[in-house]
């Protein structure tokens, strides 16, 4: 193994082993706490927060629903109310008080079928505009709500040809750097990835990557659109520089070999955006640092401008499950405190050292 020892560390710091299946973790904003979503074995929906306590978990809530959840996002919630909205497998989207978590303040059956993955803006003084969250399902089609409207979606997109419709499996905010500016990025299982304007109501760009899209991250919401990390199937992530957009070859990026196994979720630094982890198949946790190159505009023989790739070096992986890293969320506050759910039913809370020095 590489010799790391002036690298950053990642560092078990609490192993909790559960009866239930992890689909999502995420921090409870400005807190110790954090809410957990899954799937009792019976099939019914686990909605859990637990507190750090000198080393230990402390179950706060512990909450059991009719059906299963599969993700879960605070990002359009404002920092006061910090309200979980939630996807689960029969297509519903709630948004729930963890203080009161009988009913949920809003819900509404978003998709045919489950809901894959979530994503919130606007909320959390991240991000200009109006609080929004992003919704993708099995059934293909994207739909962007605004909790404060109830019943339909401020935008939905959704495949032309419901015979060729793909499962979309990941959706991300990015480019709201102004209270007019908003777009989100979706995943699809076929390696499709589109890139819709929210303000023009049009796709502004799309590519394919070959390999389905198991999750997608912006390395900032609230800035011009800058990086985007795209984790897939086959051991790959690939990398997009979203600042110049060349007619002809569009977004410059680099794909890299990741975890020898599917490569689950990907997680921007909120203190740092050019550090990133992905996790893998093989229960392992990779930390990234992205450099850019000298320079990352050139003109082709045209005159166009062309973005220029940087790299990506490995920093360090350690290796904490034998199942798959389905889940990872970063404290906002405290850097390098983060936590992780895998599929061998346990959630992880981590501290990844040194990244002051990155």
């Amino acid at each position: 193994s590489m010799d790391t020892t002036d690298k950053p560390q990642l560092v078990e710091h609490i192993h909790k082993s559960l009866t239930l299946t992890v689909n999502d973790v995420k921090w409870v904003p400005c807190s110790a706490r954090f809410a957990l979503v899954g799937c009792h074995s019976r099939g019914t929906g686990a909605l859990q927060v637990y507190s750090l306590n000198h080393g230990k978990l402390d179950i706060l809530v512990d909450t059991e629903k009719q059906h299963a959840f599969k993700c879960g996002t605070f990002g359009a919630s404002s920092l006061e109310e910090r309200h979980l909205a939630t996807g689960d497998y029969e297509g519903r989207l709630a948004v729930w008080n963890l203080e009161h978590v009988d009913l949920p303040i809003f819900s509404v059956k978003a998709h045919h079928g489950m809901i894959n993955c979530i994503d919130g803006c606007g909320g959390l003084g991240i991000g200009y505009g109006a609080p929004e969250i992003a919704t993708g399902g099995r059934d293909g089609a994207v739909k962007i709500w605004d909790p404060r409207q109830r019943d339909t979606p401020v935008a939905s997109l959704e495949p032309k040809d419901t015979e060729t419709a793909r499962d979309c499996w990941s959706v991300g905010f990015g480019n709201s750097f102004n209270n007019e500016e908003r777009c989100v990025c979706a995943g699809y299982d076929n390696g499709d990835i589109k890139l819709y304007d929210l303000r023009t109501n049009m796709i502004r760009w799309e590519t394919n990557i070959k390999n389905g899209v198991c999750a997608l991250d912006f390395d900032r919401k609230d800035i011009q659109m800058n990086k985007l990390v795209c984790a897939t199937l086959e051991s790959q992530f690939s990398l997009f520089d979203l600042r110049t957009y060349h007619p002809k070859d569009g977004f410059e990026h680099l794909t890299e070999k990741a975890h020898k196994s599917t490569v689950w979720m990907c997680k921007h630094l909120p203190q740092n955006r050019e550090v990133f982890v992905t996790g893998g198949g093989n229960g392992s946790i990779n930390l990234y640092k992205y450099s850019y190159p000298a320079q990352r505009v050139i003109k082709d023989p045209e005159g166009v401008e062309k973005g220029v790739m940087g790299t990506c070096e490995l920093l360090n992986s350690r290796t904490f499950s034998t199942q798959p890293i389905n889940s990872f969320d970063w404290h906002h506050d405290k850097e390098g405190l983060c936590v992780f759910g895998s599929y061998d039913q346990s959630v992880r809370v981590g501290i990844v050292t040194k990244l002051n020095t990155v």
